[in-house]
């Protein structure tokens, strides 16, 4: 599954503060169909589809090569704010196209060695479903390794490689290879948002990511 919830982890990462610029978030509707009846809004499960690239034109992620779209909760911050704002009020088979600034992606500290620092982001996006019903996989489970309901920095660390490898026989590109390499600098930044109380692990109440309330 590659990035499906290394993505979201990512996100947990991208605590947001201001850029060098100030901009505002742009989107633009690229398709629209007819008849909608039912449009997205916050608590939704969300599967869409997406390519992200930079300015430059740098594609850093895209669900299409892995023909895996995405899912997961707006409006409860899995992803990053862009995204929570961008896709709100959105029909199935819409498309659109979002470009977010840094204070609404992922800031000051980029996202390992595939998203640099100060980053404006690029989304071509297309919402696949709507649902209501919250995400099955409780990842703080996954994570936590030795059960004792806090994770740390090795547990995250072997989830996120493993989240990061190829499936077997397919080839790694070379942007997971990138996350590879610098997936140290990228745990540190999920514990400098998740660990509120810098004790050097993270609770199941600081934890963000898709979790069910109990253990």
């Amino acid at each position: 599954m590659a990035l499906r919830y290394v993505f979201a982890v990512l996100a947990l990462a991208g605590a947001t503060f201001a850029g060098s610029e100030v901009t505002e978030l742009k989107v633009e509707n690229v398709y629209v169909p007819e008849g909608c009846t039912a449009k997205s809004k916050n608590g939704d499960m969300l599967t869409m589809h997406y390519t992200g690239t930079l300015d430059d034109g740098h594609k850093f992620d895209s669900s299409f090569d892995r023909d895996q779209p995405f899912t997961f909760q707006i409006g409860v911050g899995q992803v990053i704010k862009g995204w929570d704002q961008g896709l709100l009020d959105m029909c199935v088979g819409e498309k659109r196209k979002l470009t977010i600034p840094s204070h609404l992606g992922y800031g000051e500290r980029g996202a390992g060695n595939v998203i640099p620092a100060h980053a404006t982001l690029h989304f071509e996006v297309e919402l696949i479903n709507i649902g209501d019903s919250p995400p099955t996989t409780n990842v703080f489970k996954e994570i936590d390794a030795d059960k004792d309901a806090q994770l740390s920095r090795e547990e995250v660390s072997e989830y996120l490689k493993k989240q990061m490898t190829a499936s077997e026989g397919a080839e790694m590109s070379d942007d997971i290879k990138n996350m590879l390499e610098s997936h140290d600098k990228l745990v540190e930044e999920i514990f400098q948002h998740e660990d509120k109380d810098k004790n050097g692990f993270i609770s199941h109440e600081e934890f963000s990511g898709p979790k069910h309330d109990e253990l």
